[in-house]
């Protein structure tokens, strides 16, 4: 359980830029979490519904 979580937040810091927060504050770093966890679920939606041909 604690590796399938950890590997999803590696993601985001590999290839999401979540090394550093963008902006200064809890409410906006709360906001580019939130942006970039839909865009991790945006692109895992698009590879899951994508089928073979």
């Amino acid at each position: 359980m604690r590796a399938r979580i950890e590997k999803i937040f590696d993601t985001w810091k590999r290839c999401y830029g979540l090394r550093r927060m963008r902006w200064r504050g809890l409410a906006k770093a709360a906001v580019q979490i939130h942006l970039t966890a839909i865009a991790y679920n945006l692109k895992r939606t698009m590879n899951i519904l994508s089928v073979p041909a």
